[in-house]
């Protein structure tokens, strides 16, 4: 199996992220596919128990999970978006966090953490609970059977370009306007229907 970058996920036009900014982090992503290519490829000439496999293994997460989240990240991501307060996802952010301006909050200082890393609004399709969450590198703190319905990467990678390396929260603040929340609401109806969260379709 080779994987693909999917070009399709590639914004243009957004509020507050330049498209400078954008390219620099989409030759990232398009080196995490590499990678993951080159990677799967090794491990399946490496023999298995060798140091050189075991390696190869501990380096799997963090190329995987690089190409994965960079795909989620850019797919819910649009020009020319407006967040919908209303909706079975609206609902369920008011359930658990009493408004969505207050998980709208929660999230933004999820994503302020010290670190690099992601902020990710996962949802648990056992139980319809929706939580915000850490996750460190890449690979590090994922909550196991949850489904990330957005996904924000806080790498300095992200916002270099236009914030310089202390701009993360006038970078947040233009990710929260740059959500397409019709791509987000998509996702949590496939968690709910127990489908699978697609990470290549386009953001609307």
């Amino acid at each position: 199996m080779t994987y693909l970058v999917q070009e399709q996920l590639k914004p243009h036009g957004l509020k507050g992220i330049s498209d400078d900014q954008i390219e620099e982090h989409w030759a990232l992503y398009k080196g995490y596919v590499g990678n993951t290519n080159g990677l799967l490829a090794e491990l399946a000439q490496a023999g298995a128990g060798t140091r050189h496999w075991a390696e190869l293994k501990r380096r799997a997460g963090f190329e995987w999970n690089g190409m994965v989240l960079h795909e989620y990240y850019f797919g819910n991501l649009a020009a020319g978006v407006q967040m919908n307060r209303r909706g079975a996802l609206a609902e369920r952010l008011a359930h658990g966090w009493r408004t969505v301006e207050a998980w709208q909050e929660d999230f933004v200082k999820t994503g302020m953490i010290r670190g690099i890393g992601w902020a990710i609004l996962y949802h648990d399709p056992l139980t319809d609970s929706l939580f915000n969450w850490w996750v460190s590198e890449h690979e590090v703190n994922h909550p196991a059977g949850l489904n990330p319905i957005l996904v924000l990467d806080v790498f300095e990678h992200a916002y270099m370009v236009d914030h310089g390396a202390g701009g993360r929260s006038q970078y947040i603040t233009a990710f929260m306007d740059n959500v397409s929340w019709g791509a987000v609401q998509q996702r949590f109806a496939d968690s709910r229907a127990r489908k699978a969260v697609s990470r290549f379709a386009a953001a609307a």
